[in-house]
């Protein structure tokens, strides 16, 4: 039986967090802890999750502002439901808040062993611009960064 998915946009809550951080902790092996989202909520920063009438939180993404630019903090699909679609349809919606707010681009983290992520983002026009060094906590102590950035220059239209 095909499940029909209705999706939309809420501003993340304090109430939140506990089913984020489920996800965050299914997800990723170096997760967020609920003190990183709650300080980014208290922050300010743009904080949004991706949900479904009926299958409750499909993803979600935080973002901030520095001077012109947008520097996406963490971006996660539910493991359940990567490879439908949703992380571009959360890069549009960065995409169009970004546009919306005047910012000239977005800057973007990934580790270099996301090749899922990597290619994504490659696919939405965003370039590599640098890489920061021993960045992020692995298995074998730390692992580099691969520095991102999406600019309007050169790119006219959403994937």
């Amino acid at each position: 039986m095909l499940k029909i998915i209705q999706h939309y946009f809420s501003k993340m809550q304090i109430e939140d967090i506990d089913e984020i951080v489920a996800i965050e902790k299914i997800a990723y092996k170096f997760p967020w802890t609920s003190h990183n989202f709650i300080s980014s909520i208290e922050a300010g920063h743009s904080c949004i999750c991706l949900r479904d009438w009926n299958e409750g939180l499909l993803g979600y993404f935080l973002m901030m502002s520095v001077v012109d630019e947008a520097h996406l903090l963490n971006m996660c699909i539910n493991p359940s439901y990567q490879g439908c679609g949703f992380g571009s349809i959360m890069l549009n919606e960065i995409i169009r808040l970004v546009n919306e707010d005047g910012m000239k681009g977005v800057l973007l983290e990934v580790r270099p062993s996301n090749i899922r992520a990597f290619h994504i983002y490659k696919r939405f026009g965003f370039i590599e611009i640098g890489r920061r060094k021993n960045y992020y906590s692995s298995d074998n102590s730390r692992e580099d960064a691969i520095v991102m950035r999406f600019a309007w220059e050169g790119c006219c239209a959403l994937a």
